[in-house]
């Protein structure tokens, strides 16, 4: 008999996600934050960064499926701790660590992950639905990297994963001019894996975690390792860019950007 998922371990370590198990084998994490579109907490940050060590090595888990709860993936990272890194040295040093741990664990994660992508999708909880191994989206979802908008580099996952879905002259045009894109558009230039209609869109996501757990672990977890290869081989380049992104926090035009998302209004970048 395969293991039970723990789900009680993963709720006490990891407070601020949202944990179930829809099908044998598949652990359902969902993002909740839905009075701020899932934006990222500071708690929910630190845990989106190291929950996938704690997933690996669950024996019972053998698929994961990701979402925003409600109608949204998540909105990114939360104002209130973008204004703390601007401000704070010790927590613009911890968030960067903990940006680059989100990458590289769910990159190393053995298990299979599969991101249900609907409304807004932005910034860290983009990194989350882009990087797993297979996304699905609905047609009207909003996909935005937003870092450029805030007077940033983009940097938190875009440099490691867009150019190898999409290739580098759309991933130049949507980084650089932070042009959103509808889940149609994404999977027609190839950033997402599906495409259907929205309501159907955890409907279908299951339906594919639900296969990969049936399927052989040996198998998948192999593959996957493979496949990871060429997300290490771009490591160095997201390095950079994640350094030239909190570089940036530390210059005028992130106050600026930060304040101009608060304002909705055009920002004024001065560099």
């Amino acid at each position: 008999m395969p293991s039970p998922i723990d789900l009680e371990a993963l709720r006490a370590g990891f407070p601020s996600l949202t944990f179930e198990s829809p099908a044998d084998g598949v652990l359902e994490l969902v993002i909740a934050n839905e009075g701020r579109r899932n934006a990222a907490t500071e708690a929910m940050h630190r845990d989106l960064a190291h929950v996938w060590r704690a997933i690996d090595a669950d024996a019972g888990v053998r698929a994961v499926l990701v979402r925003g709860a409600g109608e949204h993936f998540s909105s990114g990272g939360d104002f209130a701790l973008i204004e703390r890194m601007i401000e704070d040295e010790a927590t613009l040093l911890r968030v960067w660590r903990e940006a680059s741990d989100l990458v590289y664990n769910l990159v190393d994660c053995s298990k299979p992950v599969v991101s249900a992508i609907r409304g807004t999708a932005v910034g860290a909880g983009l990194a989350v639905a882009l990087l797993a191994d297979i996304s699905v989206a609905g047609r009207n979802a909003k996909i935005l990297d937003g870092h450029t908008r805030l007077g940033v580099a983009a940097g938190d996952h875009s440099v490691i994963i867009w150019p190898l879905l999409c290739g580098l002259a759309k991933a130049r045009y949507y980084l650089l001019t932070n042009e959103p894109l509808t889940g149609a558009e994404a999977e027609r230039i190839g950033l997402v894996s599906l495409c259907v209609d929205d309501g159907e869109v955890r409907e279908r996501a299951l339906a594919v975690a639900a296969k990969l757990a049936a399927g052989s672990g040996s198998a998948l977890t192999f593959t996957k390792r493979a496949l990871g290869n060429w997300l290490r081989l771009a490591g160095p380049s997201f390095d950079a860019s994640l350094a030239l992104e909190f570089l940036g926090f530390r210059l005028a035009d992130a106050k600026e950007g930060l304040d101009a998302v608060r304002s909705r209004r055009p920002p004024k970048f001065t560099r």
